[in-house]
């Protein structure tokens, strides 16, 4: 492309479109199974049960330290599958384009999927541009849609949790909001900290069969809290919270204190909530913490029979209840 910016010409079907298909989206991704000639693809899914998830990304600024919009797009909808129980195989791509963007940009962004797909042994086999008009998008937007396969024998969901089950955790929580937040420079603020946006599919597939394994969940949007209010929701147990338990990186609860935020309401991309019964809780954390992304694997919580409630014990032994989320803290995290 000798373009050095987005225009809408390059949505329009013709000459800058192929091209900007071809030569930055195709090249970038080298996905054997992506056919730029083909209105659909072709797959060859292995046995099992197929899953199917789909997500949009709307990341403010589109690149942090730690990630990008573009490795971000990947690992959230394989990270959706992988929770799941299943194994991602194939994913879809569509790019929503503001005019204007530079294309050097775009294509780091384009060829940060590629790496981040390949990683996670994902092809990108589908997709579609669209460019909008200056100053109605924010760069890009990226929608990804994601098939994978549970394994037979992988049973998981929020109807096999029970009273006594314990809640583990596989990570310190709220460092990818934190660093957004950071990276956005609104605050006058700096640090070193890093987003824990990754892969969950080791994590996962480490402790998908143990039989004692309940439910796992991905704390993105709205954090811990959320996810322990969903499974409150679903099963009508109180779920109790371990406070001091809960790992939160010093720097992220030194942010959360100096502007008013709970870690336990940010974003985490690279995390994984489980529910397991009392007896396969050890072995869950034993198993998390042999692997990089799971060394501060922690016990955090259980759940009872009391009012159906989210609750956190203290330090000190007290009690407060997490209300749910209302408003959105940080808008356009992932």
């Amino acid at each position: 492309m000798q373009e050095q910016h987005i225009t809408l010409a390059h949505g329009n079907g013709g000459r800058f479109m192929r091209e900007l298909i071809e030569q930055l989206f195709a090249r970038q991704l080298a996905s054997p199974g992506l056919d730029t000639s083909s209105d659909a693809a072709t797959i060859q899914l292995p046995d099992g049960r197929v899953m199917l998830s789909t997500d949009g990304f709307t990341v403010k600024p589109l690149r942090f330290p730690g990630g990008d919009i573009g490795s971000l797009c990947v690992h959230g909808t394989c990270n959706d599958i992988a929770v799941a129980g299943g194994d991602p195989v194939c994913l879809t791509l569509n790019a929503f384009i503001e005019e204007g963007m530079p294309v050097a940009e775009l294509e780091q962004l384009v060829a940060s999927i590629g790496l981040a797909a390949s990683e996670s042994g994902v092809q990108i086999v589908a997709g579609d541009t669209k460019v909008v008009p200056h100053g109605e998008g924010s760069g890009v937007y990226f929608a990804t849609t994601g098939i994978g396969i549970r394994p037979a024998g992988v049973t998981l969901g929020m109807d096999r949790i029970r009273e006594g089950d314990q809640v583990l955790v596989s990570g310190p929580v709220g460092d990818h909001g934190t660093c957004v937040m950071l990276a956005r420079e609104e605050f006058g603020l700096r640090g070193d900290l890093r987003s824990d946006a990754a892969s969950v599919l080791p994590l996962t597939r480490a402790i998908r069969e143990l039989p004692g394994v309940r439910f796992m969940r991905d704390p993105t949007r709205g954090g811990l809290a959320t996810v322990c209010h969903e499974i409150m929701h679903a099963t009508h147990l109180e779920v109790v919270l371990d406070g001091p338990a809960i790992p939160v990186r010093e720097p992220v609860q030194s942010v959360c204190e100096m502007l008013g935020y709970d870690p336990l309401f940010l974003a985490c991309e690279g995390r994984v909530v489980a529910i397991a019964d009392a007896h396969a809780a050890d072995e869950v954390l034993a198993l998390w913490r042999e692997l990089p992304g799971g060394i501060d694997a922690a016990r955090i919580g259980q759940l009872g029979a009391g009012t159906p409630r989210v609750v956190i014990e203290t330090e000190l032994g007290g009690r407060r209840i997490l209300e749910e989320l209302q408003d959105d803290p940080l808008p356009r995290i992932c």
